[in-house]
């Protein structure tokens, strides 16, 4: 007999764009859905036919036949709410970033090891096909010997609701610290960021940062290897972008300038005008469920006019949704671990966290603390 997990999804407005994917797993169970707004609740649980409905968070927790559920609440809510979830003897699948402080990365990474539960953070971009075709290169040694890894996350915020005008760039950074940490399954060591420029005086005072652009230096932990990552939301001209580029002895792939665009491949040793190649990069649905493959593609979820803008600007997030949902699921029924795990999330989040203090101190080094770092 088939294994089930029973699921709740909690946040409905990008929540609902995994509502379909866990519908049809076929080792998931999607039983309840969650949203305080109780109109939208019973639209879309009208929509989908989902029969448990709850516009409470808590009163959702003490339900026994949910085994795990997928956070998909604004940014401030992620840290207490995967607390209380794992204190009520749940797994937690919870959308970036993984907290905004370090003392909620440190409760959930000690509430996962003392329940024996399972923590992932669903960071699209290590997930995403061009992620996945530059790991699969890694992976065959095709890049050679890795010598840089560089990634960016650029986004206009203007006009997105409540607790994003004025972020800080690095406090909600895991688009780009996340894929330079997990092509190699790294740890970051320390971190040294520096703010640059100034968004408009109006924004300075939500969280009393003017920076513009945000740009750290990550060290690798027990490697010789670092990496570049920078983040802008406010008063900088730049398409959306998450850019992730991987630079080896043998190949290295660039992230084209203009959404949309190949990917650019280098090979050494040929002739100068033939190193660089333009490559189209393949999907990678072959990796999932039959049942769910076809969400690797956009536009897949519902009339556009539903889809959340985050998916929408971010073309798709590179077809991950469906991998993400896999790799969660996938570690509950075979008692695996995913990635990113509780210690691997908190490594990943805390860099942002530590990098956006190191700016505000004008680029000091930040240690990453212990419990970000495996045994």
């Amino acid at each position: 007999m088939t294994k089930k997990i029973n699921v709740a999804i909690v946040g409905l407005g990008f929540g609902a764009e995994f509502i379909p994917i866990y519908k049809k797993h076929p080792n998931a169970n999607l039983i309840a859905i969650c949203q305080r707004n109780e109109k939208k609740l019973n639209e879309i649980g009208d929509a989908f036919g989902i029969e448990k409905r709850f516009t409470s968070y808590d009163e959702l927790l003490k339900d026994p036949t949910i085994d795990a559920v997928h956070i998909n609440t604004p940014i401030p809510d992620h840290g207490i709410q995967s607390i209380k979830a794992l204190k009520a003897g749940k797994h937690v699948a919870c959308t970036v970033p993984m907290a905004t402080t370090v003392e909620e990365c440190e409760e959930i990474v000690r509430l996962t090891k003392e329940k024996k539960l399972t923590y992932m953070m669903m960071e699209t971009v290590v997930y995403a096909r061009e992620f996945l075709f530059m790991k699969e290169l890694y992976d065959k040694g095709e890049l050679g010997k890795l010598q840089f890894i560089k990634a960016s996350h650029q986004q206009d915020m203007d006009g997105w609701p409540n607790y994003w005008p004025g972020l800080p760039p690095m406090y909600y950074a895991t688009h780009c610290v996340g894929p330079v940490l997990g092509l190699m399954r790294s740890e970051a060591e320390y971190v040294s960021c520096f703010g640059s420029g100034t968004i408009r005086e109006e924004l300075h005072h939500h969280y009393n940062s003017p920076f513009a652009v945000e740009t750290a230096h990550i060290k690798f932990r027990n490697s010789d290897v670092s990496a570049h990552v920078y983040r802008s939301l406010f008063d900088v001209a730049r398409q959306y972008r998450e850019s992730f580029e991987v630079y080896g002895s043998k190949k290295t792939v660039e992230w084209p300038l203009i959404e949309g665009k190949p990917l650019v491949v280098h090979t050494a040793k040929k002739p100068e005008p033939e190193i660089p190649e333009e490559v189209e990069c393949p999907d990678y649905a072959k990796l999932l469920p039959e049942p769910i493959q076809g969400f690797t593609k956009q536009g897949v979820y519902d009339a556009d006019d539903h889809q959340h803008l985050s998916f929408i600007q971010g073309g798709g997030h590179g077809g991950s949704h469906p991998h993400l949902v896999h790799a969660f699921v996938d570690a509950l029924v075979n008692n695996k671990v995913p990635y990113p795990n509780a210690v691997q999330s908190a490594n990943i989040t805390c860099v942002g966290i530590l990098a956006h203090e190191s700016a505000l101190q004008g680029g000091i080094i930040m240690k990453l603390p212990e419990f970000t770092l495996s045994n």
